[in-house]
């Protein structure tokens, strides 16, 4: 190899950050297989690169013996004493072997394996730099659409964003620009590969942190977040000041903010709610927009039981069940919601029943409480009434 080939490899060592020693070893390491594949030999052989000069050398190893069988293996005892007399049967020597025939090959298997760095470098850069990434928001643009995903750009890297991970009834057009949330950054043989979502609800959490700068400057907390992707979320938020509404910070003047949020996601609803350390008004907030008269709850069974207003009931549960479900698993908690009038009517029933045994039973709320005419939500689906 030429010195203006060594010259190319420091500057792709400056360019790229690849050390030129770490070249110059894969370079070594392949033209050892080029010179067996070359001249047909399995024998042990090392190359050594001169950084300085660029030059090469061939050396392979000889076992001294008394009678040579196979001259890629072994040499003669006679011709190890020529080199040191005090070579004896069975000693290893190493020995020059650089055919002159070799230069050619060479310089070939050298500009292929520095290619080959070249490509494997600059996926390590790739990928170093979004590993770093994940769980965060990212621009990207739509390069494919097909029944398994969308294939996407970002940053100059492969994207990937599954069925599962796109927003229901959301339309994807190609060239189209969207935020997408990095779930996780894979190494795979043609480059890293980014996994992304539009679903998951991390989405929703970084978009309000980039979008309400109380959050970003930790005067706002998101305490917990329940997503239904394409329909409904509901976010708890909390602020250690008392002088700041943290509702009304997500929000923004006259909803500014919260517009912004939700034209990003496919108008997807939100319903922003105050977080609370005690969990009876934590479920209530997390049944909003209804307005509730009772929360009794069960900390064993971690299961909380729910009146509210007979008109409020529907809205409460929700359409197929989903507000009561999201608000299960924003809190936490198992919920059991019930209508005012059938509270009474289950009072009245077990009052009567109290009468007739002359047995005095506190039952608001027992466990053992009717519930047919009520409905268990936590992350059941249910074909209750629509809000």
């Amino acid at each position: 190899m030429s010195t203006e080939f060594l010259s190319a490899l420091a500057e792709l060592e400056k360019e790229k950050g690849i050390d030129k020693s770490v070249l110059i070893d894969a370079i070594e390491n392949a033209l050892v297989s080029a010179y067996k594949k070359n001249y047909g030999t399995s024998q042990e052989v090392r190359v050594k690169v001169d950084e300085m000069t660029g030059a090469y050398r061939v050396f392979a190893k000889k076992t001294v013996v008394e009678a040579v069988k196979d001259e890629n293996e072994e040499i003669s005892l006679a011709e190890a004493r020529k080199i040191n007399i005090a070579y004896e049967p069975g000693d290893i020597i190493e020995m020059e072997v650089t055919p002159g025939s070799f230069g050619r090959i060479a310089a070939q298997t050298a500009k292929q394996v520095v290619v080959h760095r070249l490509r494997e470098a600059e996926r390590n850069l790739v990928y170093e730099k979004f590993i770093e990434r994940e769980e965060e928001v990212l621009n990207a643009t739509i390069h494919r659409v097909d029944k398994n995903g969308i294939l996407l750009e970002i940053d100059g890297a492969e994207g990937v964003m599954g069925i599962g991970e796109c927003i229901p009834g959301e339309k994807y057009t190609v060239n189209d620009r969207i935020k997408v949330y990095v779930t996780e950054v894979r190494k795979t043989t043609k480059g890293p590969q980014i996994v992304v979502s539009r679903t998951h609800p991390g989405l929703l959490k970084r978009l309000f942190e980039l979008e309400v700068p109380e959050i970003m400057q930790n005067i706002v907390h998101i305490k917990s977040i329940a997503r239904e992707a394409g329909s409904r979320t509901k976010i708890a938020v909390y602020s250690d000041d008392a002088n700041v509404d943290p509702v009304g910070s997500c929000v923004g003047q006259k909803g500014t903010r919260i517009d912004r949020i939700v034209s990003e996601i496919g108008n997807e609803k939100i319903d922003v709610i105050p977080w609370s350390a005690d969990p009876i008004e934590y479920i209530a907030n997390a049944l909003r927009p209804a307005k509730v008269l009772m929360v009794q709850i069960h900390e064993s069974e971690k299961a909380a039981k729910v009146v509210v207003p007979d008109y409020q009931l529907s809205l409460a549960i929700g359409r197929e069940g989903q507000n009561a479900r999201l608000a299960a698993k924003l809190t936490g908690w198992k919920i059991d919601i019930k209508s005012q009038s059938q509270i009474e009517r289950a009072l009245f029933d077990d009052a009567n029943e109290e009468s007739q045994n002359n047995d005095a039973n506190d039952v608001f709320f027992d466990d053992e409480t009717d519930t047919a005419a009520g409905s268990d939500y936590s992350d059941a689906e249910s074909g209750r009434a629509e809000e």
